[in-house]
C-alpha cells in the first residue's frame, strides 16, 4: 500500500508528494520519506543529509539556492510545522521550461511535500510564524559548489505571496542572472 500520491507540475519532473495519514485518536503517523515509493517520482539515491530549518518571520524568505554539478541535489522539501510557499526555479540548460518557476504550499496539515529534481533553485517563503521544513538530500552540501538567485530576480518573476518581511542579508546578495546564463547542467 502506497503512502504517497505523486502529482506531476507543469514543469516536467518537479513532482508533488501527497503523503498519506494513518489517524486515530491519538492522532497520525505520516510517512516522510521511502526511498522504495519514491523511484516512481525519480529519487534513485540515498539520503545523503537532511536539514532542518526553522524560520520564525511570516514573510520571511529563503532562497533562491541550488548547487552546480557535480555537487547538484535532488531534495524532498516537507514543512513539519507552520505554512510556507515553496518555489523551484529550473535552471536546467536546454529545458523547454528553463528559468520557469512553481511554487506549491506546504504545511503541517495538508502533508504534502515537494521534490525537486537536480538542475533546479529553491526557496520558500513563510506564511505563518515559526515554520518548520525538513529536506532529504541526496547530495552532502558542497560550499564550492553552491550558487543562489536573488529571490526578486525579474527574469524569474516569483510573485512572493506576501510582502517580503525578512532576508538574510547573504540571500539579499545573491545576483540577478545574468543575460548570458544559459542554465547549469
Amino acid at each position: 500500500m502506497s503512502r504517497f500520491a505523486i502529482l506531476d507540475t507543469p514543469i516536467v519532473g518537479l513532482k508533488v508528494v501527497e503523503r498519506g495519514r494513518l489517524s486515530d485518536a491519538r492522532g497520525f503517523l505520516s510517512r516522510l520519506f521511502c526511498a522504495e515509493e519514491l523511484q516512481a517520482a525519480g529519487w534513485s539515491q540515498a539520503i545523503a543529509q537532511i536539514n532542518q530549518t526553522l524560520t520564525r518571520a511570516r514573510g520571511a524568505v529563503r532562497g533562491l539556492h541550488f548547487q552546480h554539478p557535480p555537487h547538484a541535489e535532488m531534495k524532498l522539501v516537507n514543512c513539519i510545522r507552520g505554512k510556507v510557499f515553496d518555489v523551484a526555479v529550473d535552471l536546467r540548460r536546454g529545458s523547454p521550461t528553463f528559468l520557469k518557476w512553481h511554487g506549491v504550499e506546504l504545511s503541517e496539515d495538508n502533508g504534502r511535500a515537494l521534490l525537486i529534481p537536480e538542475g533546479f533553485a529553491h526557496g520558500f517563503q513563510t506564511l505563518m510564524p515559526d515554520s518548520e521544513l525538513l529536506y532529504f538530500h541526496n547530495c552532502a552540501y558542497a560550499p564550492a559548489s553552491e550558487g543562489a538567485i536573488q529571490v526578486e530576480d525579474p527574469r524569474i518573476g516569483i510573485p512572493w505571496p506576501l510582502p517580503l518581511a525578512e532576508l538574510s542579508e547573504r540571500d539579499r546578495r545573491h545576483p540577478l542572472l545574468p543575460l548570458s546564463f544559459d542554465g547549469i547542467a
